[in-house]
């Protein structure tokens, strides 16, 4: 009679599963976690370090506790849980779009589309065989290459620039090569100019596109990581996180402006060290088109912290109007980085009737001594 009294009175949780009041307990302590990184986000500079949870995860957990408040009969917990599911959605990195837009997906034009590739490249074959990485490279077979971290790491929250010109002239005869603050545009593309920027760690390179000579700008990116890799009980460790804040802040403003200034068809891409679940993602947002739907995937990710563990998304390709992306998909790196390859064909949509005469163009050098050190010594490692 006890049994059926508890029952009547709804408490089905414990009935149908002992200690089941524990899943309203992680369902109201999910949603208290999900209001605090809806509301700090991107606005206090410490939680970029919560922020830095797998994106799937934001969808993952709320799942979960759904069947399990229904096994358990506990209605406020699938209430709760439902909820922080429909509002995590858009911190989870999921692209539904994927799995319907490449079905209308603009055909490449017969002339005019390019392939590019845009990879970090984990300090340029620093614990790797330069023979299979500049192998790699070449196998790419891409018209452009936006290649970042072109450095060696030190260790120490700073990077070492390097010298490798002569070897990558001799790899890549058909290409012009553009370096500068550790990032290296390559093209078979004439150059038509090669742009001063407001954001430090990007790279901007005007290209003629083929057939009419069209001006693509591609932007080459390289974001600082949030992080050193240190101790979390040491106080430099808050520091480098409050430091680095500060520095992705003013990237992600020069790069707004840089792109808004810019007269022409832009490709940005490279490693923008943000998911979806950072707030960041709401300046890249600002910046142009994601591609990203048109590589078929749902949960699409580009860098891994083991192998096996590729649940980040932290590379991007962005398009400003009148570029246009057909495809779009991440390629394995054969363990020669951390991060995937990116490799999209683009073209352009309509011709550029703005003059270029009113665009004052402030000209990088090429040469691995025009690489600009970052000051301090929390400079990223990179990742």
């Amino acid at each position: 009679m006890r049994t059926a009294d508890v029952l009547a009175a709804g408490d089905g949780a414990n009935a149908a599963w002992p200690g089941g009041g524990w899943v309203l307990w992680a369902a109201g302590a999910w949603a208290v976690f999900l209001a605090a990184h809806l509301v700090l986000n991107g606005r206090w500079w410490f939680w970029l370090l919560p922020s830095l949870l797998p994106p799937p995860v934001f969808v993952a957990l709320p799942a979960l506790l759904l069947p399990l408040s229904w096994v358990t009969g506990d209605l406020t917990a699938a209430v709760v849980a439902g909820a922080a599911l429909l509002l995590g959605a858009r911190q989870s990195g999921l692209v539904p779009g994927a799995l319907v837009r490449p079905e209308r997906r603009p055909p490449p034009p017969p002339e005019g589309a390019v392939r590019v590739v845009s990879w970090n490249t984990q300090h340029w074959c620093q614990s790797t065989d330069p023979e299979p990485f500049y192998a790699f490279l070449r196998g790419l077979d891409a018209d452009v290459y936006l290649l970042q971290e072109y450095h060696h790491d030190e260790f120490d929250g700073t990077y070492r620039l390097i010298d490798d010109e002569r070897r990558l002239r001799e790899t890549f005869p058909g290409h012009r090569a553009v370096i500068a603050r550790g990032l290296i545009t390559l093209s078979r593309l004439p150059v038509a100019a090669t742009v001063e920027t407001a954001a430090r760690r990007t790279l901007r390179v005007d290209l003629e596109m083929p057939g009419d000579g069209r001006i693509l700008a591609t932007f080459n990116v390289h974001i600082p990581v949030q992080l050193r890799l240190i101790s979390p009980l040491r106080a430099d460790f808050y520091r480098a996180v409050r430091t680095r804040a500060a520095d992705r802040s003013r990237e992600y403003r020069g790069l707004l402006g840089d792109v808004a200034g810019c007269p022409h068809p832009a490709l940005i891409a490279g490693d923008f060290n943000t998911t979806a679940a950072i707030g960041d993602a709401r300046r890249i947002a600002r910046l142009g088109s994601d591609a990203v739907a048109l590589s078929g995937r749902l949960c699409p990710t580009s860098w891994q912290a083991r192998p096996g563990l590729r649940w980040w998304r932290l590379d991007w390709v962005l398009t400003t109007p009148g570029a246009r992306v057909h495809r779009y998909r991440f390629r394995d790196p054969r363990g020669l980085s951390d991060h995937s390859v990116q490799e999209v064909s683009v073209s352009l949509a309509e011709p550029d009737h703005r003059t270029r005469a009113d665009h004052r163009s402030r000209h990088h050098d090429e040469g691995t001594h025009h690489a600009l050190p970052l000051p301090g010594q929390d400079r990223p490692a990179g990742q």
